[in-house]
Parts: C-alpha cells; sequence; structure tokens
C-alpha cells in the first residue's frame, strides 16, 4: 500500500511522470558503469533506469516498493541527511526530485543538520528555506569530478530569496548549469510549478545560467541551444530573479529602462507597505455586530477591520462600505482591548467563556501580555492585496478601518497623496511590475510580500510612455501571466 495522502503531504513526497524520471537519468547518465544516486526515491522510478544505483529513502513503504522495483539497486531506509554525513560513498551521477517542504515543517535536527551539511558543503541557507534547497547542495558534494546532476526543482528557484545562494553555489561547483522552465504543469495535480535542473562538470565553475523556455514536457529537448545565458551579474542586478529572464530581451530592456526614467519611482519610495495584525484568533477576536451586542461588548473596544482581500472594494472602502457589512451582520469588528485599563464585565465574561479559554493556549496568545491585547492594530491610509489573481488591489481607507496580517497596510510618506499612487497603480507599467517584483503562488495566484510591493515602479510624475512601449508592457505582463497559469 502506497503512503496516505498525508503522510505523503508530510514527507514531501510527489511522484515523478515516467517520461520526466527517464529523460533526467538518461541525461546524467553516460557510462552502464556510472554509479546513480537518488537521494530521495521513493518507489525507485528513477533508478529503475539504470542497472548501477543507490536510493535514500525515509518511508518504509515506499523503501520496500524501490527494492521491489530495482532488484539489483542498493536501498537505504534511512534520513537522507543523517545518511549524507557519514557516507564516503561517492557517484559519477545523480537525478531525482526532492522533497519540498516548507520551512514550518522541515524543523528540528534534521534541519539544523542539512543547513551544518551544506555550510560545510560551502553554501549558506537561510533558515527559512524549504527542504530542497539543502538537498540540492548536500547531494552535489557527494559528486565525482565532472559528475553530472538533474533534478526536478519548484518553480520558485527562479524567485525565493533562498534560491539565491543555491544558484551561487551551483555556478560556483559546476562547469555548466542550466535551468529548463516548462509553462505546462509537470504535475497536473498540484497547484505548485515545477522546473528542471541540469548541472554538468561537477568541480568546475561558471559565470553564467543557461535558461531554457519550454511550452511543454513534451517539446523538450537538451541538445537545442539555450533560450537565454543569463550572467550571474545580471541575474544579480535583476535581484537575483532568474524568472524576470523569462520575459524577451525587448520587454527586459524597456522594463530595466523604465526603472531610471523621470516620473518613475519604487512604490517603497513614497509609502510603507507592512502586514496588519496578528490576532492569534480570528474567529474569537472578530465578531459579528449581532455577537457583539448579544455578548454585550461596548462600541468604544470595537474597531472594524478588513480580515481579507477577498473584503476589498475596487476603488475605496467607505463609509457606505463598512454600513453595508454591519447591515449584513459580516464578521468584521475586532476586539481592540489595548490600553483599556479596566474591562467590563461583559467582556471579561467573553474572555473567560470556554471559546476565549482555548484561545489562550493558542502560540500568540500564551506568548503576550495580557493575552487578549493584540498589537500592531493600525489605520492605514490604504490597502493592498496579499495574494491575488489578474492584479494586486490597492484601496483607500477612506474610514478608520484596520486589517489583519491576510492584507498590507499602506501608509504615504514624503507628503505623497493616496489618490495620485492610486491613479498611478492602473498604468500598465505598474501591472508588469507586480508580476515581475512578486511571485507566483501556485493555481494562478500572484502573491506580494512587503519587500516586494516596495519594489513595484509607479510612474507617479506621469512619465511619457509612447504608444509601442505601451504595447510591449501589455504584451510582457500577459507573457507573466501565462507563466503563473493564470486564465
Amino acid at each position: 500500500m502506497i503512503a496516505s495522502r498525508e503522510s505523503r503531504k508530510r514527507l514531501g513526497q510527489v511522484f515523478t511522470p515516467e517520461d520526466v524520471a527517464r529523460t533526467l537519468v538518461r541525461w546524467a547518465v553516460r557510462r552502464k558503469t556510472d554509479h546513480l544516486l537518488d537521494p530521495s526515491c521513493g518507489d525507485g522510478r528513477f533508478l529503475a533506469h539504470h542497472a548501477v544505483s543507490t536510493g535514500i529513502e525515509l518511508d518504509r513503504e515506499n523503501a520496500r516498493l524501490a527494492q521491489e522495483r530495482v532488484p539489483g539497486a542498493t536501498i537505504h531506509h534511512t534520513e537522507f541527511f543523517t545518511w549524507a554525513s557519514s557516507t564516503t560513498c561517492r557517484f559519477e551521477a545523480v537525478a531525482g526530485n526532492p522533497p519540498f517542504i516548507r520551512y514550518q515543517h522541515f524543523a528540528g535536527r534534521t534541519r539544523q543538520l542539512a543547513i551544518e551539511l551544506a555550510q560545510r558543503a560551502g553554501s549558506t541557507i537561510n533558515g527559512l528555506a524549504s527542504s530542497w534547497a539543502s538537498f540540492l547542495v548536500v547531494t552535489a558534494g557527494l559528486l565525482k569530478p565532472d559528475g553530472r546532476m538533474a533534478f526536478v526543482v519548484p518553480a520558485e528557484i527562479g524567485h525565493a530569496p533562498y534560491a539565491s545562494p543555491v544558484l551561487s553555489f551551483l555556478c560556483s561547483r559546476f562547469r555548466q548549469v542550466r535551468i529548463v522552465a516548462i509553462r505546462e504543469k509537470l504535475f497536473p495535480d498540484l497547484s505548485e510549478d515545477a522546473w528542471l535542473l541540469f548541472a554538468d562538470g561537477f568541480g568546475g565553475r561558471t559565470d553564467v545560467v543557461e535558461l531554457s523556455l519550454f511550452d511543454g514536457f513534451a517539446s523538450f529537448e537538451w541538445t537545442g541551444r539555450p533560450t537565454r545565458r543569463v550572467s550571474l551579474s545580471s541575474w544579480r542586478d535583476a535581484g537575483c530573479r532568474l524568472r524576470k529572464f523569462l520575459l524577451s530581451d525587448s520587454h527586459l530592456a524597456l522594463y530595466e529602462a523604465s526603472a531610471s526614467r523621470a516620473g518613475v519611482s519604487r512604490l517603497g519610495e513614497v509609502a510603507n507597505t507592512g502586514i496588519g495584525y496578528v490576532s492569534g484568533g480570528n474567529e474569537f477576536f472578530h465578531l459579528r455586530p449581532s455577537e457583539a451586542k448579544r455578548y454585550g461588548i461596548p462600541g468604544r473596544l470595537l474597531r472594524i477591520a478588513i480580515r481579507r482581500s477577498r473584503q476589498l472594494p475596487a476603488d475605496c472602502v467607505s463609509r457606505q462600505t463598512v454600513e453595508g457589512w454591519i447591515s449584513q451582520d459580516e464578521p468584521v469588528m475586532l476586539l481592540d482591548l489595548r490600553g483599556a485599563q479596566k474591562l467590563p464585565s461583559t467582556v471579561m465574561a467573553y474572555l473567560n467563556s470556554e471559546r476565549g479559554r482555548e484561545v489562550r493556549k493558542g502560540y500568540k496568545c500564551r506568548n503576550r501580555d495580557p493575552w487578549y491585547a493584540i498589537p500592531d492594530v493600525r489605520v492605514p491610509d490604504a490597502f493592498l492585496s496579499y495574494m491575488s489573481g489578474r492584479k494586486p488591489a490597492f484601496v483607500r481607507n477612506d474610514t478608520e478601518c484596520v486589517c489583519t496580517n491576510s492584507v498590507h497596510a499602506v501608509s504615504s510618506k514624503n507628503g505623497m497623496s493616496l489618490r495620485t499612487i492610486q491613479q498611478a497603480w492602473s498604468h500598465p507599467l505598474v501591472d508588469l511590475s507586480c508580476e515581475l517584483e512578486g511571485h507566483p503562488l501556485g493555481g494562478g495566484m500572484l502573491k506580494m510580500e512587503p519587500r516586494e510591493a516596495s519594489n513595484v515602479l509607479v510612474p507617479i510624475g506621469n512619465p511619457h510612455f509612447t504608444p509601442s512601449e505601451i504595447r510591449i508592457l501589455k504584451e510582457a505582463t500577459a507573457e507573466m501571466r501565462g507563466w503563473r497559469n493564470y486564465d
């Protein structure tokens, strides 16, 4: 019996399509005598394509299936980093699909050992990195001179901050590094997009990342010339974002030139963008008007809150907007007890209710004093959606509303008018900049972190763009939306 879906998710397991596994192994292995390693072999589908092979697998049932599928292979049922820390084996070839475990779950001794081994190999991996980053670095260190490595990798290798040291490391250890970006999903059932990594000539070095672009895996051929040759200096100038080079030279050149055009600013130059408050129990701290009335919560202790992006109207949060939420009995009333000297008996009764006793046990609540006083509640000038489909919404706050960390809080600076920023937000340059400075979340969604929002180009000073330039900006935006599978 194959491991349950929950178990596979916990272990970061995604089983690779047969044609993808076969292609990666056939490229990585050059001779029949080459020894192939798959550091997270799952049920053995990579190992099945080469007789001389070793696989490492944490899940006992998958290790058994791999041994049945490839009887001649050496299968180690163990945790990879523990095995890598003591093995003396070295390999001519590596191929596989490393586990994709977010840093929140990639924890404890395993993560610490992974970071230490990566450091020993010559790369400093961020503590917020997902597991695949350490897998690539540590596995590379198990190659013999001139060895080859081929991996399925998350598309976030093209934009995640912690991917930067990984790519730098690969270029400092291999003669050739190529990333193959495939628009069509390799794993149709997953929201995450996946690309391919090929690294040749371990022990060499290169100052170029080759980037090949394909619409689908069926059209992929390694023998073709790369679509782009991206120098490491150009990559660094682009904020260590390989994803920007999905654009053509002409499209990217216009975008880069726009950054220095008179009248164009970064959003961070005219406004501050930050996350909203973290309550530690949204369902408890946000009440419906009917609930607030039933519990006898005084109005002076309640604030109207934006809880999520889809709550935002198109242009501004107005008094009429708020009245609509209240008339519909939406749960938008934040219980804001900061600075309250003496709490009314009705509030104390609510805090000591069964729900209140349960909420105070949560991590956020039990680590603040008093547990019910939510920090960082502030009234911003505008709201910026955190996750979006077509484009992040920029919405003025014409009321005293506050927001949770599911929405970004924006405050103007240097005397800049919020209306001026909002008017500029509709420009095609902003559309493209959001695509390039934000990043795909999966499922066609675009995610915008505060630091990414600060980098968005905004034509505040009404700079002139020719009709041809506007057309190019729109074409480039459509291209990038296509790469994140936004329909």
